[in-house]
């Protein structure tokens, strides 16, 4: 059984019930989630050995949190416990021509706290076949970028691969913040996972005759954003989802790998979305998963893309799906017949 680390930020998600909004809100659903966390629960449910570090209170809180990915089969014993809180967030969602809404309230949360001396990544590592962070994580402050780029060096020197999903978060820090930081760490990945955006506001590459915001995406400007960053970093891979957004209720979804100078193209999904937030994550953790088990080009990105266009119908940040279920989602078709 392959065995996958995740290092990132777990926070305590509220949100209004269906689509009210935050004003209107007289009670909150709550539910944990963190970009890592999301990717750790989806390879736990694929049958492999994920683990998640990070930093947790040694509250109940901070319990419900570790709690929520034992759950799942997630391995939380590196997790390191001390701090005073656990991140929060606010999510609204959208609906038709209004856009969901995320409010962070994580400033001074433990990981965001955290010191490097926190975490043995020796003895963390040991055993992995797989390291994977994003971009929120450095994201949280120096102290963590510093704490991140120690576990990429030692995955270097023990010869474990490192996926990073750029995840650029404006809210978090600027893109000249983002391109200094993610430019050193990037040079501890094999495979970079990015969306339609990353990459310009990280890195300044941006693909041609394209708008996310009007749905117009040119399959060659991705090719090229692909071929720029491995030129400039070195990866292994790159991956790119495709999102042309309809509305916040109606996406058209597919994604892009590009490795050894070939580029593949998944088939694109037309999604009617329960919930967006994970979606990404969820891309990530079928590619990891892919790779691992052996999948390459094609059947790599199709299996990814088909995890996430499940998750994008499931509440919550996490993905709740099997690998018989993607795979009957690729053999059969998406037409939500009831199953008997």
């Amino acid at each position: 059984m392959k065995r996958i680390v995740c290092f990132g930020e777990i926070m305590l998600r509220l949100a209004p019930e269906g689509y009210l909004r935050f004003v209107q809100a007289d009670k909150f659903g709550a539910v944990y989630g963190g970009g890592e966390a999301n990717v750790a629960v989806s390879l736990a449910n694929y049958g492999m050995d994920a683990a998640f570090v990070t930093k947790l209170p040694a509250h109940e809180i901070g319990q419900a949190a570790v709690n929520s990915l034992r759950r799942f089969g997630v391995d939380t014993s590196a997790i390191v416990r001390g701090g005073d809180r656990v991140g929060i967030y606010y999510n609204e969602k959208g609906a038709s021509m209004r856009p969901s809404k995320v409010i962070y309230d994580r400033a001074g949360s433990a990981i965001a706290t955290a010191k490097p001396e926190d975490f043995d990544w020796d003895a963390i590592l040991e055993g992995a076949d797989w390291f994977h962070f994003t971009g929120i994580t450095p994201a949280l402050g120096d102290n963590v970028a510093e704490i991140t780029l120690a576990a990429v060096k030692a995955c270097k020197q023990k010869g474990i691969p490192v996926s990073c999903d750029l995840n650029f978060r404006k809210k978090l820090w600027t893109s000249e913040k983002a391109g200094r930081v993610m430019g050193e760490l990037c040079r501890y990945v094999d495979l970079c996972i990015a969306n339609e955006e990353d990459a310009g506001d990280v890195f300044g590459i941006h693909a041609a005759a394209t708008d996310v915001n009007s749905g117009k995406l040119n399959a060659d400007g991705y090719r090229d954003v692909a071929r720029q960053l491995v030129d400039r970093f070195g990866f292994s891979r790159v991956a790119i989802t495709l999102r042309t957004s309809i509305s916040a209720n109606d996406n058209n979804w597919a994604a892009m790998l590009y490795e050894a100078g070939e580029c593949y193209f998944s088939r694109e999904y037309a999604i009617r979305i329960v919930d967006r937030v994970g979606g990404g994550d969820s891309f990530g953790a079928g590619l990891i998963y892919s790779l691992l088990s052996g999948k390459t080009g094609q059947d790599a990105i199709e299996f990814a893309v088909a995890a996430s266009a499940l998750k994008h119908t499931i509440e919550g940040d996490m993905n709740m799906v099997s690998v018989a279920e993607v795979d009957s989602l690729l053999k059969n078709g998406g037409s939500g017949r009831i199953q008997r």
